[in-house]
């Protein structure tokens, strides 16, 4: 389970020492799922996703020696959509017939600026923040509550047929939901604002 207190700002300062191979773990554990399903959602084969996650960590690696987070800068979001984009984009033109490096590289910063990769990309940044946040409720609510929840507010099943599937009352899945959402919204709210 990764650590609430982790901010992504001191991660990137464990990642720059480049010692720390917990922090690599924990980027990976982080983020990876958010940058193979943005690569999925590109097209890219499920085979290759690894080798696009394995692409963002190398140019991580290669910046982040001479890298200094400034918010005032940009957003570590921007920064690593830049990055992923780059590798999706390289990965693409990799796979094309007689695709060559140095077209590869001036079509790099156009799959930046794509804008349905950008729309694609907040999607998946907004789920990725979802997922998390409902990992972290785990530890936080009972495993019955968690249920209703998944049942009644995601999976869209009435209350009643919730209720009746977990031996609870209505009203018990209408609070379960209530209070879940509350703090999964401040989950978000706080890793949003934790990590730009």
């Amino acid at each position: 389970m990764l650590s609430q207190t982790t901010t992504h700002t001191s991660l990137l300062a464990r990642l720059a020492d480049g010692s720390d191979r917990s922090a690599w773990d924990e980027f990976h554990e982080r983020y990876g799922e958010l940058i193979q399903r943005f690569a999925r959602s590109r097209g890219i084969q499920p085979a290759d996703c690894d080798d696009v996650a394995q692409n963002v960590l190398l140019a991580l690696t290669r910046a982040l020696p001479t890298f200094e987070y400034d918010p005032a800068k940009g957003s570590f979001r921007a920064y690593l959509k830049a990055t992923t984009l780059r590798a999706v984009a390289r990965l693409q033109r990799q796979k094309q017939p007689g695709g060559r490096l140095a077209d590869i590289e001036d079509n790099l910063d156009l799959a930046v600026a794509d804008t349905d990769a950008e729309a694609t990309w907040e999607a998946e940044w907004r789920a990725y923040h979802v997922r998390h946040a409902l990992r972290l409720l785990e530890s936080e609510f009972r495993a019955a509550e968690l249920r209703a929840f998944q049942r009644y507010a995601i999976e869209g099943r009435e209350a009643r047929e919730t209720a009746a599937a977990l031996q609870m009352t209505v009203n018990q899945v209408y609070q379960a939901k209530s209070r879940i959402m509350k703090r999964l919204t401040e989950l978000v709210q706080q890793q949003v604002q934790d990590e730009g």
